[in-house]
């Protein structure tokens, strides 16, 4: 059986803006992908509300994943693969930082993540980076708490910022921006039909390979 290991913040976890709390395991794309790929494949939730790359948030505890990512991974071996979608949350205004930024914050979680595997003895795996989908004003006319005018105009850089990190560090790459977009209620966070779409690309890019 193949692990796949999906790390990542309230777009993995599945919140749910329009119905309050979370999707169902089956809307989710994690869930999606899952069904997708068949019993052959386990696929690993590892979603949080608020999680940054690694930044800390005085406001909400435990929620950089810098500090939360060894554990986790530790927690979780043997994986077969590893993807991961961060930056969304490090786009607040409280940060002050744009996509470059970000996309550091997760080159640092890729390049932890070589060090655990050899540390680990375990052998190499592809790691699958997604540079998040975009930040819009919501349908109120009012950006999701949080965010910003900037945090909109960042959000749009986050796939150039993320493509280079990927070739760097030798990474798949996926430009969810090009696959789904926020919810129009919230302006941040997929619906169900988002989840729906990147599951599907991200199972049959999977089976490609």
């Amino acid at each position: 059986m193949k692990r796949i290991l999906c790390f990542g913040d309230s777009n993995t976890w599945g919140y749910d803006f329009v119905g309050g709390g979370r999707f169902a395991d089956e809307v989710r794309w994690p869930g999606v992908l899952q069904e997708k790929l068949g019993k052959e494949y386990r696929i690993i939730e590892e979603g949080l509300c608020g999680r940054t790359t690694v930044f800390e948030d005085p406001l909400m505890t435990g929620r950089n994943g810098a500090k939360y990512f060894e554990p986790m991974l530790c927690s979780h071996l043997p994986v077969d693969m590893c993807i991961m979608m961060l930056g969304t949350n490090d786009m607040k205004r409280m940060f002050s930082i744009g996509a470059d930024e970000a996309a550091l914050g997760a080159e640092r979680l890729i390049m932890r993540f070589k060090e655990i595997l050899i540390k680990e003895n375990h052998k190499a795996i592809p790691f699958v980076l997604i540079s998040p989908i975009h930040i819009f004003k919501a349908e109120t006319g009012m950006y999701l708490y949080g965010f910003d005018a900037n945090s909109e105009e960042e959000s749009k850089k986050f796939a150039e910022a993320y493509g280079l990190v990927a070739e760097r560090q030798k990474c798949l790459f996926v430009d969810a921006a090009k696959i789904a977009g926020p919810c129009v209620a919230d302006g941040v966070h997929l619906d169900a039909r988002g989840h729906k779409k990147l599951g599907e690309y991200l199972a049959e890019m999977i089976q490609k390979m």
